[in-house]
């Protein structure tokens, strides 16, 4: 199964600053939900694992990342990901990011392919592409609390990084050697999207069906 995705957000924090993090795993690492980082074979490439839950059905890869392009003077790269999942399914991802300096900031935009197999696509389309994009809004998230620390009124250096940034620069760089998996409260439950979409459809079906009620007392089904 083929997912694409694109995406563009914006930084309020320079070019540089961005580009700098995002040639740092450890740091990519620590603000990507149910992602852990196993070990930096070098500069270019690293060995991480993800998990993923939806209700009943939890996957968990393991694999390696690879900076396959990298134009520091485009402010662009490419990303590698290939990964094996524990019950015998696979995934494997293109990743494409350019930086662009606006005022204020930076515009951060990105596309990616990525192609599953295994159990976890037995959920359906619907379900991953609702837990991808559950994913990428909490990565956005904590990319900027990371990145957007406020300068005091006075122009004064700040006294110390945000506590986010501190903690999961900490945690990252305990990761760096082998470790064991990321813990279970780590992963994307999909548990509550699943309710949501069951819900929806058993209104939309009962909307249907007494929609269709007459005033004489006969009813019928909208086709």
């Amino acid at each position: 199964m083929a997912i694409e995705m694109k995406e563009s957000f914006q930084v309020a924090a320079p070019i540089g600053k961005v580009w700098d993090f995002m040639m740092k795993p450890e740091m990519v690492v620590a603000c990507m939900p149910g992602a852990g980082l196993k070990e930096i074979v070098s500069p270019e490439k690293f060995i991480g694992t993800v998990k993923l839950k939806v209700g009943a059905v939890t996957a968990q890869y393991e694999g390696t990342i690879t900076y396959a392009e990298v134009d520091e003077a485009a402010r662009r790269l490419n990303l590698l990901a290939e990964g094996n999942e524990r019950g015998g399914g696979t995934a494997t991802a293109t990743i494409a990011c350019q930086l662009v300096s606006i005022e204020g900031g930076t515009d951060v935009q990105f596309e990616s392919s990525v192609d599953l197999t295994g159990k976890l696509i037995q959920v359906g389309r619907g379900m991953i592409e609702g837990v991808a994009g559950q994913i990428v809004k909490k990565y956005i998230a904590n990319v900027r609390k990371m990145l957007e620390v406020e300068t005091p009124a006075d122009g004064a250096a700040p006294a110390s990084v945000s506590a986010a940034a501190s903690s999961a620069a900490g945690e990252a760089a305990a990761q760096t050697a082998p470790a064991a998996a990321p813990p279970q409260e780590d992963s994307i439950n999909m548990g509550a999207i699943v309710f949501k979409a069951l819900w929806m459809s058993i209104v939309g079906f009962f909307g249907k069906l007494f929609g269709g009620k007459k005033t004489g007392g006969q009813a019928s089904c909208s086709k």
